[in-house]
């Protein structure tokens, strides 16, 4: 089979059929993402994509393997914190929140997973791992998922399509943490209302998921990071020993928002999940030193890495192997510029990204020579996304329109239990850094029969 008839039959072919009018879709998509800081979206899914079951699939095991090598990459950095911080060559400015105990640190640092997989020519390929309590797409994919069980309207608050819950999936998850620590169901969901896209006081992007775990028997509120000392800070009974870190440590120094209280809820016995060391494992070096391989891989691991990341180097002046041979990595990466994309190691919303094809010679010599300086970097392999259709709507059509496009899909994991896929496109079918946030993307979810 050659490669993009492979990548049509990832995708199936299948198209999830409008719903309803365009008016109505519209109105319901709308409605269901309001009050989340959501920015205005010119267009708007019109359905769920559609994948056969095998594909579906395939993207939860797949992130659960990758993820499960990349945890073991981290660790081997170093034998503690402090050993790996220096061996990524990062500080406590990058990485402030570790725990004291060192067991619960490294055991929950994978518990919260989202990649971001584009389907090339030979399947899919995982561009990168968000691993934190504070990536988006959870709350964005529930709301979404809502939409279309309104839309869609079975009678039975269902799909007629089969998907994972990602509010459900985190609250398993946690139940469990409760059982195996012997806490009390207690949590707390700590944010800012200041990373979202678009100004608002409504707290509703965190009230609909501690709405959905107060009907589970949880006890769940909403702290603003600052406020953090609030979870611990008073009478025994009130405390909250346990929650969710819903925040990105670099985005809040830029935003200038301190997290001393949250340190402190950390130093006084509060577990917010997932821990920093999940840092080390969504660090995009983690991937180059899996890419380029570890001593300690089987040849089935070595088979995963290549099946599923693209080729993946830190920046540095060095040799390693490329296309099967051994090469000089700058020269390399000067002479292959159309092929290749630089990203700094902890970055996030497609910021500090650069498409060798989308710039000229100049600049990209000067964003490699940088990074290389810097060594907060590597370069991937460009991965060539192949598209498939889905219906869209926007206010000037009448009708759902079907457009091809190239989207971005993220799988959700939760210890280990899917989420649901969230998925993000351009409705014109252009490719290239596809987000929400920094690049007006728009969105929907992923479904199967």
């Amino acid at each position: 089979m050659a490669a993009t008839e492979y990548a049509r039959d990832w995708f199936g072919g299948h198209l999830a059929p409008p719903p309803a009018s365009a008016d109505e879709i519209r109105t319901v998509v709308r409605h269901e993402i309001r009050g989340i800081g959501y920015p205005y979206q010119e267009f708007l899914p019109a359905a769920p994509f559609l994948l056969p079951s095998s594909s579906y699939a395939e993207l939860f095991r797949a992130t659960d393997l990758l993820v499960g090598l990349l945890h073991r990459t981290a660790l081997e950095a170093g034998p503690d914190a402090a050993a790996r911080m220096a061996a990524y060559g990062a500080t406590k400015r990058d990485y402030p929140l570790f725990i004291k105990d060192h067991v619960l640190e490294e055991r929950y640092a994978a518990c919260m997973v989202r990649p971001d997989v584009v389907i090339g020519p030979d399947g899919p390929k995982f561009l990168e791992f968000n691993i934190s309590g504070g990536f988006a797409g959870v709350v964005e994919g529930w709301c979404r998922y809502e939409a279309w069980r309104v839309l869609y309207g079975d009678g039975d608050g269902g799909l007629p399509f089969r998907h994972h819950d990602p509010f459900a999936a985190r609250a398993d998850f946690f139940e469990d943490v409760c059982q195996d620590l012997d806490l009390p169901r207690k949590l707390a969901w700590v944010g800012t209302l200041l990373e979202n896209v678009t100004p608002t006081t409504e707290t509703r992007y965190f009230d609909v998921e501690t709405d959905y775990l107060l009907s589970r028997g949880f006890d769940a509120r909403y702290v603003e990071v600052e406020d953090a000392d609030e979870l611990w800070d008073c009478a025994p009974a009130r405390r909250y020993p346990l929650g969710l870190r819903h925040f990105n440590v670099a985005d809040l120094e830029r935003l200038g928002v301190r997290i001393d209280a949250a340190r402190r809820a950390l130093d006084n016995g509060c577990l917010l999940l997932a821990t920093q060391t999940s840092g080390f494992l969504g660090n995009k070096k983690a991937m180059g030193l899996l890419s380029e391989g570890r001593p300690w891989m089987s040849a089935a691991e070595h088979a995963v890495v290549e099946k599923y990341l693209p080729w993946t180097r830190i920046l540095g002046d060095r040799r390693t192997t490329a296309r099967g041979r051994e090469v000089d990595l700058l020269e390399h990466v000067l002479a292959e510029q159309e092929d290749l994309v630089l990203k700094r190691g902890i970055g996030s919303n497609g910021r500090q990204v650069v498409i060798g094809r989308e710039v000229d010679a100049a600049a990209w010599r000067a964003a490699v020579e940088a990074a290389a300086e810097a060594e907060d970097s590597v370069v991937q392999r460009f991965v060539p996304a192949q598209t498939c259709r889905l219906a869209v709507v926007s206010d000037a059509m009448d009708v759902p329109e079907v457009a091809e496009v190239a989207p971005v899909l993220s799988p959700l994991l939760f210890g280990r239990r899917p989420g649901g896929v969230y998925a993000r496109f351009f409705a014109n079918g252009a490719t290239g850094i596809i987000s929400v946030v920094g690049h007006s993307a728009s969105d929907t979810v992923a479904v199967t029969r």
